[in-house]
């Protein structure tokens, strides 16, 4: 399955709904750029939905780190929902838990950025 992102927005959300494979190449970089351009154009709250995302690799890892950091260098603010259980528990061993603020649904992830 290839990787692929959609957005929208709910009042001052931007949602980035995420499906595939979150790997090194393009798939990466895509997502980077997609947050880049996002907080480039005044966006402060980023909620990555990631409900169908099968795998990720180090590099996709790598990309939310990175990613975190240009929303916060925006001065806004990152979070992470519904994250399949191979995600939720790559997350886990890595200790991303404690860098990101994760959820298990939408409603409440929005509502906390309030």
């Amino acid at each position: 399955m290839s990787f692929a992102i959609d957005s929208r927005k709910s009042g001052d959300v931007m949602t980035f709904d995420l499906s595939g494979r979150l790997v090194h190449g393009e798939d990466a970089a895509s997502l980077r750029e997609k947050i880049k351009s996002a907080v480039a154009g005044g966006e402060k709250k980023i909620l990555l939905n990631m409900k169908d995302v099968s795998y990720i690799d180090s590099s996709g890892l790598g990309t939310l780190v990175g990613s975190l950091g240009t929303v916060q260098g925006g001065e806004g603010q990152m979070k992470l929902v519904n994250l399949s259980t191979m995600v939720h528990d790559v997350i886990r061993i890595t200790k991303l838990h404690m860098v990101f603020e994760v959820f298990d649904n939408e409603e409440d992830a929005v509502r906390s950025f309030a």
